[in-house]
């Protein structure tokens, strides 16, 4: 546990503190427990330092009670930041992916000396929470799940919120490859067991102030960027991906073929670990 921008934030630490820093920033809904400890290995082997932590709601790290998020997007932003300096690394490699991309975009405006590369995964132009009608909107599959979405479970309940984070997920993922029930399912446990409050940890990210939109600023981002997205991202189809690339000087786009609105499929990892190592490589 470390104290960072007056929260507590829940942080592990892997590989050789000498290596180049990788600081992974995890989605909404989700905790440092989506990036797979095999994934994290593959990028330790790979001659780099992996961090990876519980935003706030999330895991074990300072929450607001359920429906009454008492902080921003700005604020996490804000304790990325604190957290490198709490850990005393002037600059490292930041992935995010989903709002911890937003996050990551924010983190490379704001503090640029503070971000060696920028990595973002199943992001949009300035992040979710901001209207973009020039791109495309999410898949009308996805709109009836929105339409209809289940009820929220009894959060006491260990095994109903399981079952509930699977079947949230589920409609987020490639549609041309079978449903990873079995992984998704062992993940969800992993997500409930280690949360100090599940109920904050699901509600809260998706009921924060985005603050101002910042797709205008994205042309004065200065770190090498690459951009990871799902072919079948039905949230944030990959014309977000194509956008956000464009858009950020020397952008690169790597499309991931069979993946969704999702954390790396493993599947892909031989896809996107090359990919990180290659672009977080020194220059």
């Amino acid at each position: 546990m470390i104290k960072a921008n007056g929260v507590e934030l829940c942080v592990e630490s892997f590989g050789d503190p000498a290596d180049p820093a990788v600081l992974l920033i995890h989605g909404a809904g989700h905790s440092l427990a989506a990036w797979d400890e095999e994934f994290v290995g593959r990028l330790v082997a790979g001659g780099r330092r992996v961090i990876r932590y519980d935003g706030r709601d999330a895991g074990r790290s300072t929450a607001s009670p359920a429906g009454s998020p008492a902080h921003g997007l700005g604020d996490l932003v804000a304790d990325a930041a604190a957290l490198l300096d709490a850990l005393g690394i002037a600059a490292a490699h930041v992935l995010g992916m989903s709002q911890g991309a937003a996050v990551a975009q924010l983190l490379a405006l704001d503090h640029a000396d503070r971000v060696a590369s920028l990595t973002l995964h199943a992001s949009t132009p300035g992040g979710p929470g901001h209207d973009h009608p020039d791109l495309p909107g999410m898949s009308p599959q996805l709109q009836e799940f929105f339409a209809d979405e289940p009820a929220a479970p009894d959060w006491s309940d260990r095994a109903a919120v399981i079952d509930y984070l699977v079947e949230i997920e589920r409609p987020f993922a490639a549609s041309s490859r079978p449903f990873d029930t079995e992984g998704t399912r062992a993940l969800a446990a992993r997500l409930v067991d280690r949360a100090a409050d599940i109920a904050a940890q699901i509600t809260n990210p998706f009921l924060i102030d985005a603050g101002e939109p910042w797709r205008g600023r994205l042309g004065q981002v200065t770190a090498p960027t690459l951009v990871l997205h799902g072919t079948e991202d039905p949230f944030l189809p990959i014309g977000h991906g194509q956008a956000l690339a464009a858009e950020i000087p020397g952008a690169r786009l790597v499309p991931v073929e069979q993946t969704g609105h999702e954390v790396f499929p493993r599947a892909q990892w031989d896809v996107v670990v090359p990919a990180i190592l290659d672009h977080t490589a020194a220059r």
